[in-house]
């Protein structure tokens, strides 16, 4: 399932002192760039089959590895190429485990071909750094009131810590993971919240510049975005990543969005764990918010998704970070993990 190459090859090789008659030469960067990908795959495809398999048994367990693989390949093919843009947060940030999960899935997905842009808050590690230095956290309607010095270490733990961190894990795990924030090449620019006399520097975005982003996933590596902006004039501003993630999407005419949740996804029924909604379009969507069946925080994820689908991007998905694999889940196979939207 990798992208083939086109190699040239060159019958004669010169040097200053003498000639060397070589046949089918493959320049060394070509076959490095191979090894990587071979590589890559094998380590994530490891990940994925360890947890799924039953190692006590090897004849089951090649088995399931033949029949992960052949049912996830109609899946690959049809979003080989393609962009989709997933933002982490919630469980499946402060979970080891379910992070290291996050990160196999998406390093996997890079390996076969998936055109990953990443993008992150990190709400419970900034609160941590506040509590450190004494400062207490405030919201108002579930928003990170933020004044300079709250600012000051939301810039400081996002971009230099959790990006990194990120960055770090994805590269360990066998892709190249690029980490930026909005600021960088103006990915992102600001503009004060409509609140910002009751919020401070919690901004809305003003415009998306994805320009700098295009090379680095065409070149097969994984952008790693923090949701930190600036304005014209250069001042920071906090951003949702969830706004973050949906406007990017849309700027890069993604096929697909995902938001990773801390919750099963829409339900008809929220009282009702087991009355997911699989698939709604927007039509839908609207009406369960007009009948209360979407309230609460559910809401803002549901008009990102929605905001998203008319600025062209395919589909949208609410998943469950909860769940170890959701990525892979949603993505290579037809039960999803989550709520899908779509036009």
């Amino acid at each position: 399932m990798l992208s083939a190459k086109t190699l040239q090859f060159t019958p004669l090789v010169k040097s200053n002192a003498f000639t060397l008659p070589f046949q089918n030469t493959v320049p060394i960067t070509a076959k490095f760039k191979l090894n990587t990908k071979r590589t890559c795959l094998k380590s994530s495809l490891h990940s994925l089959i360890a947890a799924e398999t039953n190692t006590k048994d090897s004849s089951t367990s090649a088995q399931t590895r033949v029949e992960i693989l052949s049912e996830a390949l109609p899946f690959i093919q049809k979003f080989r190429g393609k962009t989709i843009v997933v933002k982490y947060g919630g469980a499946a940030m402060k979970s080891e485990a379910l992070q290291a999960s996050v990160i196999a899935d998406i390093v996997l997905l890079s390996c076969v071909g998936i055109r990953i842009v990443f993008v992150h808050g990190g709400g419970p590690e900034i609160n941590q750094w506040l509590a450190k230095l004494n400062i207490q956290p405030n919201f108002l309607n579930g928003l990170r009131v933020t004044d300079a010095s709250t600012m000051e270490i939301v810039s400081m733990v996002l971009v230099g810590k959790v990006n990194k961190h990120l960055v770090a894990l994805i590269n360990k795990a066998g892709a190249t993971a690029v980490g930026l924030s909005g600021i960088d090449g103006r990915i992102l620019t600001a503009r004060p919240s409509p609140y910002s006399s009751q919020l401070g520097f919690v901004g809305e975005i003003a415009s998306v510049d994805p320009t700098i982003i295009r090379p680095l996933v065409d070149n097969g590596h994984i952008p790693v975005i923090a949701s930190v902006a600036a304005d014209v004039e250069g001042q920071s501003y906090n951003i949702n990543a969830d706004t973050a993630a949906g406007e990017l999407a849309a700027a890069l005419g993604a096929e697909k969005l995902i938001l990773l949740t801390d919750v099963a996804g829409i339900l008809e029924d929220r009282e009702d764990p087991g009355s997911l909604v699989r698939e709604i379009d927007i039509r839908g969507v609207k009406k369960m918010i007009e009948d209360g069946k979407v309230a609460g925080g559910m809401i803002p994820k549901v008009n990102c998704c929605v905001r998203s689908l008319a600025q062209g991007v395919k589909t949208t998905s609410i998943i469950d970070g909860r769940l170890k694999h959701s990525l892979l889940l949603e993505i290579l196979t037809g039960e999803g993990a989550g709520t899908m939207i779509t036009g």
